[in-house]
């Protein structure tokens, strides 16, 4: 079992060696690592254990300080990193602006934009090339420039026609490559090399600074920002809306306001939560829509008959290939949403969640 599993994790097949091994053990399995790890895990795929580990027992199974300890580096004290009151604080706070028409608005209409003059345009250019594209490094692009735009109100503009490197995404990027691959190793190993300042870890250490450099800028801009928009009492209307700018406004629980290095984490977070997840789970869509020519079919035709109840279909929509979807038609695509389902359950975003108990 122990060498099976290493090795597993440390290929590039990593999830379908486990899910081979989940099945051969009929959902749940212990691991019991060498003695000097004390590395002692039950791994489970059986979905009532998930619900009891996520939903019924929830507070029992926090993150633990393995999850911060290998994390923090990166994420700071962020809610992917944090447990308890610290996690439920950030994660109410949070949960009232994204349920905001503001921060609603500013979401629907920046990703409208980002599809209709960026993506669109990058896939028409290479259909018409007849050039291959990668599409989850498009996707990639698309969601990071979305949620960067989200979060710190900033367009780094990695999806233009002739695909830049934008130094930050590749920052990011090579971030959490690194942090991912402290997860398979044994901590005395990367702390080792944290140390010495080798490998990986000397890559980190770079990315992160670049990381933060790019977050103090925003957010000493911001500040200056703010401070104009306060002098001129600037409407409501006009006011930014994005993550940064909502929790520089508030106040924390002692009424002061919020240190940078929080601003900072919280928003780096998020774009680790929207970045990733969105885009793997486009791609792994798309593929299985290219493998199923039938659900595809089902899709377009759903489509269609949403956009057929309508009263009026502007015409300069179909000219400007902009056709806009109302939410409350999205809620209507029925067979769309089923598809999205199933390949979220074949090829979930988050595949495996590491969890530690407080008492059995």
């Amino acid at each position: 079992m122990l060498p099976a599993l290493l090795i597993g994790l440390k290929t590039s097949n990593m999830y379908e060696r486990l899910t081979d091994i989940l099945k051969q053990q009929n959902g749940t399995f212990k691991f019991k690592g060498p003695w000097f790890t004390s590395l002692n895990l039950v791994v489970t795929s059986e979905p009532r254990n998930v619900e009891h580990l996520l939903k019924t027992r929830f507070t029992n199974f926090p993150k633990g300080n393995f999850v911060k300890d290998t994390v923090s580096d990166l994420l700071g004290d962020g809610i992917f990193a944090v447990d308890n009151e610290t996690w439920q604080k950030q994660r109410k706070t949070a949960s009232i602006e994204f349920h905001s028409t503001k921060f609603r608005k500013l979401t629907i209409e920046s990703l409208f934009e980002l599809v209709n003059n960026r993506l669109i345009p990058v896939l028409d250019s290479s259909l018409k090339k007849s050039v291959s594209i990668d599409l989850q490094d498009i996707l990639l692009r698309l969601t990071f420039d979305n949620v960067c735009m989200i979060a710190f109100g900033v367009d780094p503009g990695c999806l233009q026609p002739h695909l830049p490197v934008i130094p930050f995404a590749a920052a990011f990027e090579d971030a959490t490559e690194a942090i991912l691959l402290r997860f398979p190793s044994l901590a005395c190993v990367w702390k080792t090399m944290r140390f010495l300042n080798l490998g990986m870890e000397r890559k980190l250490k770079k990315s992160i600074q670049k990381v933060d450099e790019f977050a103090d800028n925003v957010i000493s801009e911001r500040k200056k920002e703010l401070s104009l928009e306060n002098e001129h009492d600037d409407d409501d209307d006009t006011r930014k809306s994005d993550l940064l700018t909502v929790f520089m406004r508030l106040k924390d629980e002692n009424g002061m306001a919020y240190s940078d290095k929080f601003l900072r984490d919280i928003c780096v977070n998020f774009i680790l939560a929207g970045r990733d997840t969105s885009s793997v789970a486009l791609s792994w869509f798309f593929w299985l829509i290219d493998q199923n020519h039938e659900v595809e079919e089902r899709i377009l035709e759903e489509i269609c008959r949403v956009v057929s109840e309508r009263e009026e279909i502007k015409k300069e929509e179909f000219d400007n290939n902009c056709l806009r979807f109302l939410p409350e038609e999205i809620k209507k695509m029925d067979y769309l949403h089923a598809a999205l389902s199933e390949a979220l359950r074949l090829y979930p975003s988050v595949p495996m969640d590491h969890k530690e108990v407080i008492t059995v």
